[in-house]
């Protein structure tokens, strides 16, 4: 046989080594790009104080932000046993108007337990609400200027009230900025808020904010709260013991949705925790409400609802 007819094929050993070779190398590659080029690729987080500054404008408190709707609310409570197993649960949907002012939301059960509520039921609530709306209406056509203005100032306490409890927020917690989170489809910024140790809150809401740990992301684009986790880190007392106590570790969750790419509003809240009631009962409770079928809504001498914007 001649010499060009013979195939030269490597033995085992030298392929073996040289693929060796090839796997090293590519591995060498793989390693280097990936402790190099991602982070030449990260983006600097935001500077936190006008992150933050942003942040404060857009922010509201629930009730502020529902006050232009009306919505459905699924309303979950649940009694659970010492290893945590639902005991009782209970079940109940409203309908949520605005409230008149200086009163609370209009809750219109509609159904319990999976059950509708009786027409008959559904009617008398209607009344009673109607008979509101009309002493509102009459009220409020008989005012004098000194009364006019009396309810001006008062509406002007409340937003004041607000708006101190928001900024209660900064004076509370030490606020930690974490790093980049994509939460129910948003790109948001994470904190760790942490009681100061020397807070001086000025509110009701901020002296109860001493007694929580909290996670918050912030959606990076708006500036806009997207999801709140909290954390007892002390026993709180409520009417000075005397009605309830909540205990240390217990949880709540609060999450928002932008609905119909115009506003961001209260999707979802849970909570878990033990407690005793009256100083007699001892509860280990859980629940959550969720928010949907938010529709616009306007308060005058009437009610008019809009249509529906969003899921």
């Amino acid at each position: 046989m001649s010499q060009s007819h013979i195939i030269r094929v490597p033995s085992p050993r030298r392929g073996s080594a040289r693929a060796a070779r090839v796997a090293t190398s590519v591995a060498f590659a793989i390693f280097v790009s990936s402790i190099t080029v991602p982070r030449a690729q990260e983006r600097p987080l935001p500077d936190l104080e006008p992150f933050l500054a942003q942040v404060k404008l857009r922010l509201k408190t629930d009730e502020a932000l529902q006050a232009g709707y009306a919505f459905s609310e699924r309303e979950v409570e649940q009694e659970r046993d010492g290893e945590g197993r639902v005991r009782e649960e209970h079940t109940k949907v409203y309908e949520v108007y605005p409230p008149l002012p200086g009163e609370d939301a209009y809750r219109r059960l509609i159904e319990e337990n999976g059950r509708p509520v009786p027409a008959d039921k559904l009617e008398k609530q209607d009344r009673e609400r109607q008979k509101k709306v009309e002493a509102y209406a009459r009220d409020l056509a008989n005012r004098s200027p000194r009364e006019i203005e009396k309810a001006q100032r008062e509406h002007s306490k409340e937003m004041a009230e607000r708006a101190a409890d928001i900024d209660d927020i900064f004076n509370v917690f030490d606020v930690r900025m974490i790093g980049r989170e994509v939460v129910g489809g948003h790109g948001t910024i994470s904190f760790e808020l942490t009681p100061k140790p020397n807070g001086k809150p000025r509110t009701r809401s901020g002296k109860m904010m001493q007694h929580f740990n909290a996670r918050v992301w912030i959606s990076e684009s708006e500036y806009e709260l997207v999801r709140i986790d909290v954390e007892a880190v002390d026993n709180i007392s409520f009417g000075l013991g005397l009605l309830a106590k909540l205990q240390r570790g217990a949880t709540a969750t609060f999450e928002r949705r932008k609905v119909n790419g115009e506003a961001w509003l209260p999707a979802k809240v849970t909570y878990s925790g033990n407690g005793r009631l009256l100083m007699v009962k001892q509860m280990r409770l859980a629940g959550s409400s969720e928010f949907f079928n938010y529709r616009r809504f306007s308060v005058d001498t009437t009610t008019t609802v809009g249509e529906p914007v969003g899921p």
